[in-house]
């Protein structure tokens, strides 16, 4: 074996370091081969194919040549130990010259199974600045389909687990300056603290750096394919002077929304400031990643009685006061709806069927619509017109404007009571309570329209008499209603309505909770959460109890 790559056993396990400045391109096996083709480096004959699961001898000894040879910098011999060389060659060969990466020490894991875990300390160097990367990933044997061999099955998570198909990691001159995200009182929002404004904080880099005043430093960062989203910065070699980002958050209520949603392996939440449309808080679980508080778009159930309320008004088709029918059930071009437990309000108000959340109230509320025509697309033109759902919201990063369609049929019926083909997210959801308090919709953002020259989605704001009548209900649901439980304890004013909707073959409903308290509008989703008022409720309150 040659000097400049070393072979070692590392707390008995294997691990292998390329010496030197660069890699070297040392053969650490001779006769290694892979690949998922029948080429043969050896003068010997072709083994004969084997077949059948990989065995743990396999698994070993495939994780053990591959990982020696990405650690000496062999990206085509690396490559051919993959069940795709054509794609991994490529990517191997960036990690080592395009990201920068002199020397890297992989250690492997216990195997589990077919996959091997294994930690990579890579060391980055670039204008006489070296520094070290360390992070966790694994890898996957599988048997190739042609030659029988074991290989590792290729994925860019291999190289690293935040890598993409079509993205690549580089080592350089950062494209845009740094920046330094502040809330609306100063105080520093940095990934560390916010894990949820991780992607956020990404985003507002990438758009207004260079408005932002700072200056580039040389980074690591993972670039996605043509731009779609935002670099991933993974290790900063040499910082650059950040420029400050004044963004609407409040970090006291970020705080409390991303402790809220961490109860949940999979939820969202959305804070508003009803009187200005600022956005105080925005938090996911799982933190990283998608970012669904903004850009989630799922049918968000009752919560949309808010606006099948509103049309209700603005149609004159009931009044809160008004004596609406509330059946167990009702029919809909032959499909039957049911209210929960087929429960029943004789002789109830718009008031008594929204504070309960009765589905066939408002399924009901389409046949006087259906005379004039317009049952279709009503509840489209309202949530539009009234609600902001719909327009080209400016947010400042990447969100959801929402959706309502114009339907027919079984989803007519479905989308007055939030189903259907109504999309939504958390800080739509949240839209629609703040609109309600401010008696008008306005566009919620999360840095002011001086960055990036932004324009502002407007609507017309509500009837005087709508407001109150919606603000009405939305009380009786918070005091006297199936959100009360979740809103004792929120000070008042304050409203809220839940939700809960069901998803596909989903065993449990999605939970969908909204509301408001003072100045401060929420909404927050639990994935097979429930009723609204047993998961998204308590989020949405200890939210709304933080501001």
């Amino acid at each position: 074996m040659r000097s400049g790559a070393k072979v070692a056993i590392v707390g008995g396990v294997f691990a292998v370091v390329a010496g030197g400045v660069g890699y070297g391109g040392y053969n650490l096996w001779n006769g290694v081969t892979g690949g998922d083709s029948t080429v043969n480096t050896r003068s010997e004959a072709v083994p004969e194919k084997r077949s059948g699961p990989v065995t743990p001898e396999e698994t070993t000894a495939t994780a053990k040549d591959f990982l020696a040879a990405w650690a000496a910098g062999e990206s085509d011999k690396a490559a051919q130990l993959t069940n795709d060389p054509v794609t991994a060659g490529p990517a191997l060969l960036a990690y080592k010259e395009g990201a920068k990466v002199s020397k890297a020490v992989i250690v492997p894991g216990t195997p589990v199974g077919t996959k091997v875990p294994f930690t990579v300390k890579a060391t980055v160097s670039h204008e006489g600045v070296s520094k070290e990367l360390s992070y966790a990933s694994e890898l996957t044997v599988v048997r190739g389909t042609t030659t029988g061999r074991p290989l590792v099955r290729w994925l860019p998570a291999v190289l690293h687990p935040k890598l993409t198909a079509g993205a690549t990691l580089r080592t350089g001159t950062a494209k845009v300056a740094s920046v330094r995200a502040v809330d609306r009182n100063g105080v520093e929002l940095t990934k560390e603290k916010y894990s949820s404004l991780g992607v956020i904080i990404d985003t507002l880099r990438q758009r207004y750096g260079a408005e932002a005043g700072g200056t580039t430093g040389v980074e690591t960062w993972i670039e996605s394919d043509a731009g779609t989203v935002a670099d991933t910065t993974l290790l900063v070699l040499r910082k650059g002077r950040p420029g400050t980002i004044e963004t609407t958050i409040d970090a006291g209520v970020q705080a409390a929304a991303e402790k809220a949603v961490k109860a949940y392996s999979q939820a969202s939440v959305a804070a508003i400031e009803p009187s200005t449309g600022a956005i105080r808080a925005v938090a996911n679980s799982p933190a990283e990643g998608f970012n669904a508080a903004l850009e989630g778009a799922q049918a968000p159930g009752s919560t949309m009685k808010i606006v099948t309320a509103a049309m209700m008004m603005q149609q004159g088709v009931a009044m809160p006061g008004s004596t609406v029918k509330c059946p167990p059930t009702v029919q809909w071009d032959g499909y039957t709806f049911h209210n929960l437990e087929d429960f029943e309000i004789n002789g109830g108000t718009l008031t008594d069927s929204f504070r309960r959340s009765c589905n066939t109230a408002f399924i009901k509320a389409i046949t006087p619509l259906k005379a004039k025509g317009i049952h279709n697309t009503a509840l489209g033109t309202t949530a539009r017109d009234s609600f902001g759902i719909g327009l080209d919201w400016q947010v400042g990063v990447t969100a959801g404007d929402g959706s309502v369609p114009a339907s027919e049929s079984v989803e007519t019926a479905a989308s007055y009571i939030g189903q259907g083909k109504i999309t939504m997210s958390a800080l739509n959801v949240a839209s629609l309570s703040a609109t309600v308090k401010n008696g008008g919709f306005l566009q919620p953002y999360l840095v002011a329209k001086k960055y990036g020259d932004r324009e502002f989605a407007t609507a017309a704001p509500l009837s005087p008499g709508v407001a109150k009548g919606l603000r009405g209900m939305m009380n009786a649901a918070a005091t006297n209603g199936t959100a009360a439980e979740a809103m004792a304890g929120v000070p008042s004013p304050k409203g809220a309505k839940t939700g809960s909707a069901e998803v596909g073959n989903q065993a449990t409903s999605n939970s969908w909770f909204t509301g408001y308290s003072g100045d401060l509008a929420a909404a927050a989703v639990v994935q097979s959460g429930g009723h609204g008022g047993d998961a998204a409720g308590p989020v949405v309150a200890r939210v709304l109890k933080a501001g």
